[in-house]
């Protein structure tokens, strides 16, 4: 008899048990990503993507610039 009740719940209920299907991946991912994001802040704070704070890497010698 629970399982006709279970079954009756999950049944088609106009739409929204569908929307779910959606929703709950898409919030998933979403918060996945917005760990990482704050993980990647913590680790790069001004935002700029260089992680070494020594000085600049130099062309070598006789090297085209352009």
């Amino acid at each position: 008899m629970a399982t006709v009740a279970a079954l009756s719940i999950l049944a088609h209920q106009g739409g929204w048990d569908e929307i779910l299907f959606v929703l709950a991946p898409l919030l998933v991912f979403g918060g996945l990503l917005a760990l990482a994001r704050r993980r990647v802040e913590q680790l790069d704070p001004d935002g700029t993507g260089d992680t070494d704070t020594t000085e600049p890497a130099r062309e070598p010698e006789g090297s085209d610039p352009a």
